[in-house]
Parts: structure tokens; C-alpha cells; sequence
């Protein structure tokens, strides 16, 4: 078939809509008018004076008739111009536009305008093709090659317009490379939306609910046109087509952007610039896209980045995210990830927030098998280091830190916090739990301030738990807690020759307590292997148990302790006998890490329940239950909180002298954060190697300061002073 058809001379700027798809008693600019709803008494026909003075400014019209202006219209500002179809021009006034110190008239020179309405005090210049946009008050387009859009534009949307076949649906191959956790992009998904859609594969009504709402979202007639919000900027660059702008949208030399929206605002302003191409996405507000950037079928969430060459391909990077110079491909990253250098690598995965991804790894990269079916769970705080390689099919528990190595065989990781090592010369996997506690406190403890205040937000749709010390991780500690007993009954069984294949995992969770909870020498001198931790024949060998083991238990009591403060700071009122009325129960122990939400595991089900019996109709109606639920989490934490206590004593209910003693114990707790946090940043300071990079230490303080001139270290001092004034005038109270 031609590639290149002739059509009639005078058919530009007209028949936008195919006939066979105009409605009744409709026009072609039906839509148009819809989406700019300025009064007709504000546009007029062109003056016989102004007709001259243009066509004197070697500008030129198919038909004068249909160029329309406002009242306060200055035909010398409009040059070297060709106007084709129905154009309708805002003010147009011998004034300049500056933005960044370039300087433009507004007006139009050098441009091919097609069937467009144009705003007040616009600057367009050298626009060599700009057809079927409503464009808003002043803007700058300055030196473009096209911006068109078609009759069918669905702006990254994945809908289809009448008469298109199912085919051209845009779909996004999340987690997963063969499309089988497929998803509908839309603008104004968030994680949340994508991780039910992509997660829940198995519940058909919701499958086929999720794919009816989107497509109702949106409207399937043909005609609407491409749009530019106020106050935008968009220069050297190349092609746009089919891309709806926000306002005060910058895009500088663009190559190439098709079937987007970008979402941007006077306060969350989205910037894109030098060579970037995207193509079939979703850009959040307040997002930059730098520097040779590819995206093809995407979606980017609010105050978020890619730079730097990087190359994001069918998958969705959450709010707060950035990534520069890598590749990543089919994946749903939950909102706070960091991936900053070219050679890392990240494959078919869903990785849930607060995480980073270090020079040189390949995540997913090797596969196991022939098939491309395979994926990567990470729990939030996921953390590979350098050259670290890990293979299909891998899960990690929340804030797990692998130290550099190429991981042989795939991995199912169930201790949070913990240090992962592949030791290649005792030929073993050994794993650290608790590792972050232990040993990295500044940077565990900072992890929750740094995310909470790089939080740009203005409009947060998508709701976020930042403090590591959540339901979510600290039922992976309670895990972690009884898998430790179980492995080290087995150990203590095993090195009394006695065999444990007569034991079941109560009575070896029982003889494991015991000995974790008697004197540190009797475990220490054990062998503990984990089990079904590595697909291997090798021994995976578990470091420092005895300290893990009380040192998760601290965490549990710090969680529980610290959100009961917040309850009763929230609740003034409130006493020790109040606590224990309102908030006990049974504990909740499965949550479900929602896009960045912790919510319920009996909440999300009802959630998708609702969801395909069509109790829940669409988009917004859904949200508005994440925000209601969002509204409950305190709450339900609290109480979750309180549970955690109970537990850990032994108790259904809390005394009065077990509650003072908690609130003792907690300080303890603080007051070693406290310690820990100096400790582990100071070692950098009493570094000897990186003290010789300086002449002598009054050039290495005047360069980076000591360790007591720390904000964070100086924040958490202060921080544990509040805490035990707060836990004795409760004491007092109570």
C-alpha cells in the first residue's frame, strides 16, 4: 500500500473527525469547544485594515474568514505566517515574554498555524507545523518542528477510541517481561492502582472490573485536541505529537515526545530537556527528564526523575524516585527508589520503595531457565551493593543489604534488616540478621527523616509509610524470631548427634527459645543454618544469632513503646488504663505493602471484593478508599502496637508495672540509638585512610566538618532528650 497519500488541496485544517464518526448535530469542533470554553462575543473576524497588514507581513490564509481574534489584537506582531482551518487567537500585544533570561515578542513569526485556538500574549516562533492545539495564555514555542495531534490521541491513556480494534491498547508489561501482570496506564494511576492490578492476577473480576473502569475513565469519541497549559515553555525541540501539557510545563530540545501526558502546575512544575525521548507514558507533577533519557510505555510518579541517558522501558518508578544513567525494564518500583549510575541493571521486578540499586548491579539480568517468566519481590529498604548479581526467581524481606557478589542461584530471603554475603572461599551464603541495627544505625534512622523531607509532594495521592519500624517489618521480624528458634533448635539437636527429623517446628522453636534466651555462650558456640534460603546444596550459615535475636526484640519493644507515645500524644487525655481499653486485641499479622500503603490484609481483599462486584465504580471511588483506610492506620497501628508489646511479655494485657518497666526499656533503647548513630557515622571521621586524602585534621574539619557538628547526630541527641522527658512525665502522669 502508498505510504504517502495525495490528498485536495484546500482539505487542511479540515474533516479533523473522519465523518463516519461525527455524532449527530455535532461538528468537527464540538470537542474543541468543550475543552475551551471561551465565549463566542470574545472572538470577532479579522478587520479589511488587519487582512492588509498581515498579508503586507508575508503572512498567508487558505481563508481569511476563519481566523479569528479578540478585541486586543495587534496584526504587527504576526509575521512570515501561514494559517490554515479554523484559528482563533487570543491577545496578541507589542509586549516580551522572558523566561530564563530568553526574550521573545509575543506574537507569531515564521510558523505554520493549523486549527488551533491560541491564548493571550503567546510567543510562537519559528514553529515550522502546530496543528490541533489549544494553546493557553502565554506560553512560549520557539523553534519546533511539529506539534500535531491526531483525531484518536489517547495521551498515554491505555483506552481505545471508537472503531479501533483492541490491538493498538496500550498495555504495560509490569514484574514480569511475558505481559502476564499486564496493566492499563492511566493518568493518575499510582502504585497502589498498579500493584492490586498487576499482584491479583488470579481474581477474574477484578482483572476484567479494572480494565472496564479505565476505559470509562476516559471518553472514546474522536476530535479532542492536543493541549498546552498556561504559562509554558517549549523550545528546541523536535517532535510532539499526541502529548497533552500541563501548565507551566519547560521542555527544552526535546527529540521526541508522543502519546504523553505530562502533569505539571505552578507549584509542581515538570521540566523535561536536551534529547530526551518518551514515548506512550504518563509523566507525574512536579517530575525532570534530563539528558538523553529514553521511556517507552511508562509511567512516572509525582516529584520524580530519570537522567543522564537512563532508560526506563514498560515498567512504573513511583513518586520521589530517581534514576539516572541505567536501564530498567518491567518493573513496578514503589515510590523513594535511588538508581543513579550506567551500569546497573534492573529486570522484571517489583521493588517496594525506600530502596537503592549501586553501581554495577544486575538485578534479574541471568536467567535460570529458557523462559522469560521469571521475577524479583523486594521488600522496602532493598539495598544490592556494588557489582552485586542476583538471579530470577528472588524474595527479599524489607532492608536487605547484599554485600558484592555474584548470587549464584536464586534466593528467598525472610530476614529484614539483614547483611547478605556470598562467601565464595568457605563456600557458604551467610547471612547477618538485623545487620542494620547493629551496625548502620545512622543510616537506618536517617533513612526515615531523609525520605519524609525529600518529599516534594503538594498533592500526596499516593499515601506512603516511611519509618522502617512498621506492621509491615515488624511481622517479618516476627518471622525472622521463630525461624531463628526453629534453626537453632535443629543446631543445638544437631550437635548432640540427635536427629530432629522426630521433632515438628513447635517443640524445635521451643529448645531454640530456651537456649536464645539463657546465656550468649551456649549459642554462640553453634553452627545455626537457615533453611530454604538459597537453591543450592551449599550451607546457608547464620551470623551473630544470639545478638540478632535480641536485638529484633528490641526493635519490636521500640516500635511498640514509640507508637503508644504517639497515641497518647495524639490523645491528650489518655492514661495507662485508657491504652489497654482502646487498644487491645488480637494482632493483625498480615499487611500488605500497597503501593507505599500498609494496609490490612483483610482490607485489601475486601477492597478488591468491591472492586468486581462493581461496588466501587471507578478510579476516584477507589482512592477514596486508599485515603480512608490511610485515615484508619494510625489507629490500626496503635493498636498493632500494643500487641506487639503484649507479646513480646507474654501477656494478653498489659499491667501497671509491666507498662513502667516497657517505658524504662525503651529509653534504654533509645539512648543505644543514640549511641549507635554517633557510632556508626564516626567511624568515617576516625577513618585513617580517608583522614590521609588531608594534609592534617584542620584541613579535614574545615573540609567536612567533625562528627559533633553532625545535624543528624545533633537531631537524634535531641530527639532522645524529648523521648525520656516525654516517657517521665507520663510516668508521672500514670
Amino acid at each position: 500500500m502508498d505510504t504517502v497519500s495525495i490528498l485536495p488541496a484546500k482539505s487542511i485544517g479540515r474533516n479533523f473527525i473522519p465523518a463516519e464518526y461525527l455524532q449527530d448535530g455535532k461538528d468537527e469542533y464540538y470537542y474543541r469547544n468543550i475543552q475551551n470554553p471561551k465565549s463566542k462575543a470574545e472572538w470577532r473576524h479579522l478587520r479589511s485594515d488587519e487582512v492588509n497588514r498581515l498579508i503586507k507581513n508575508n503572512n498567508k490564509s487558505n481563508n481569511w474568514e476563519e481566523i479569528l481574534v479578540t478585541d486586543q489584537f495587534d496584526p504587527g506582531q504576526i509575521k512570515d505566517s501561514e494559517f490554515l482551518g479554523l484559528v482563533r487567537i487570543g491577545s496578541v500585544r507589542n509586549i516580551i515574554l522572558e523566561h530564563h533570561e530568553l526574550k521573545l515578542p509575543v506574537g507569531i513569526t515564521n510558523s505554520t498555524i493549523i486549527s488551533c485556538d491560541i491564548g493571550d500574549d503567546v510567543a510562537i516562533h519559528h514553529v515550522r507545523y502546530l496543528s490541533h492545539y489549544i494553546i493557553g495564555n502565554r506560553c512560549i514555542l520557539s523553534n519546533i518542528d511539529e506539534v500535531h495531534i491526531t483525531n484518536h490521541a489517547k495521551f498515554g491513556n491505555g483506552i481505545i477510541k471508537e472503531g479501533e480494534q483492541e490491538k493498538v491498547r496500550i498495555w504495560l508489561d509490569l514484574m514480569n517481561e511475558t505481559g502476564c501482570r499486564k496493566i492499563l496506564p492511566f493518568d493518575g494511576m499510582i502504585t497502589a492502582d498498579a500493584y492490586i492490578w498487576a499482584k491479583y492476577r488470579d481474581d477474574v473480576a477484578l482483572q476484567e472490573r479494572l480494565k472496564e473502569i479505565t476505559q470509562n475513565s476516559f471518553d472514546s469519541h474522536r476530535g479532542y485536541y492536543g493541549s498546552i497549559g498556561n504559562q509554558c515553555v517549549i523550545k528546541n525541540s523536535r517532535i510532539l505529537k499526541d502529548v497533552k501539557v500541563g501548565s507551566h510545563c519547560y521542555i527544552k530540545g526535546a527529540n521526541k515526545l508522543k502519546n504523553l501526558t505530562i502533569n505539571s502546575s505552578q507549584e509542581e512544575s515538570t521540566q523535561i530537556g536536551e534529547g530526551v525521548e518518551l514515548v506512550n507514558g504518563i509523566i507525574g507533577f512536579g517530575c525532570h527528564i534530563f539528558y538523553g533519557c529514553k521511556a517507552v510505555r511508562f509511567i512516572l510518579g509525582d516529584n520524580s526523575n530519570l537522567k543522564y541517558g537512563a532508560r526506563l522501558i514498560n515498567s512504573f518508578l513511583g513518586d520521589n524516585s530517581t534514576i539516572s544513567c541505567c536501564e530498567v525494564l518491567n518493573n513496578l518500583i514503589f515510590p523513594a527508589h535511588e538508581q543513579h549510575h550506567n551500569n546497573s541493571f534492573l529486570i522484571a521486578s517489583v521493588v517496594m520503595g525506600q530502596s537503592n540499586i549501586a553501581a554495577g548491579a544486575t538485578i534479574g539480568s541471568n536467567h535460570n531457565s529458557r523462559a522469560n517468566d521469571n521475577e524479583i519481590q523486594a521488600g522496602r529498604g532493598f539495598w544490592p551493593g556494588l557489582c552485586s548479581s542476583v538471579k530470577h526467581s528472588c524474595r527479599f524481606a524489607s532492608f536487605v543489604l547484599l554485600s558484592k557478589a555474584a548470587y549464584p542461584a536464586e534466593l528467598d530471603i525472610p530476614m529484614p534488616f539483614s547483611l547478605l554475603n556470598n562467601n565464595e572461599v568457605k563456600g557458604q551464603l551467610e547471612v547477618l540478621p538485623a545487620f542494620w541495627w547493629l551496625y548502620n544505625m545512622y543510616a537506618l534512622a536517617r533513612n526515615t527523616w531523609k525520605f519524609q523531607n525529600r518529599d516534594k509532594r503538594k498533592n500526596k495521592v499516593q499515601n506512603i509509610e516511611f519509618d522502617s519500624l512498621a506492621p509491615d517489618t515488624v511481622e517479618e521480624i516476627f518471622n525472622a524470631l521463630r525461624l531463628l528458634e526453629i534453626w537453632t533448635g535443629k543446631a543445638s539437636l544437631r550437635s548432640k548427634d540427635e536427629s530432629t527429623d522426630n521433632k515438628d517446628d513447635k517443640e524445635l522453636a521451643q529448645i531454640g527459645r530456651e537456649l536464645l534466651l539463657g546465656p550468649e555462650k551456649q549459642v554462640n558456640s553453634l553452627e545455626i543454618l537457615g533453611d530454604n534460603m538459597e537453591k543450592s546444596n551449599r550451607k546457608v550459615v547464620i551470623l551473630k544469632v544470639y545478638k540478632s535475636y535480641h536485638v529484633y526484640r528490641d526493635m519490636l519493644h521500640y516500635y511498640g513503646i514509640k507508637n503508644l507515645l504517639e497515641y497518647m500524644n495524639v490523645n491528650p487525655k489518655a492514661d495507662f488504663s485508657s491504652i489497654c481499653k482502646v487498644l487491645k486485641g488480637e494482632r493483625e499479622e498480615k499487611w500488605v505493602n500497597l503501593g507505599g500503603q500498609l494496609i490490612p490484609e483483610k482490607d485489601v481483599d475486601q477492597l478488591r471484593a468491591d472492586i468486581g462486584s462493581g461496588k466501587l465504580t471507578n478510579w476516584t471511588e477507589i482512592h477514596r478508599r486508599y485515603d480512608t483506610l490511610w485515615e484508619r492506620y494510625p489507629l490500626e497501628k496503635q493498636k498493632h502496637a500494643y500487641a506487639t508489646i503484649c507479646k513480646l511479655l507474654g501477656t494478653d494485657n498489659l499491667t501497671k508495672e509491666q507498662w513502667v518497666s516497657a517505658l524504662d526499656k525503651a529509653i534504654e533503647i533509645q539512648e543505644f540509638i543514640r549511641n549507635q548513630v554517633y557510632v556508626s557515622r564516626k567511624k568515617d571521621f576516625d577513618n585513617p585512610f580517608r583522614q590521609a586524602t588531608f594534609r592534617n585534621m584542620d584541613e579535614m574539619t574545615a573540609a567536612i566538618g567533625t562528627i559533633e557538628d553532625n545535624s543528624f547526630v545533633k537531631q537524634v541527641r535531641n530527639e532522645t532528650e524529648d523521648f525520656k522527658k516525654l516517657i517521665e512525665e507520663i510516668k508521672s502522669k500514670n
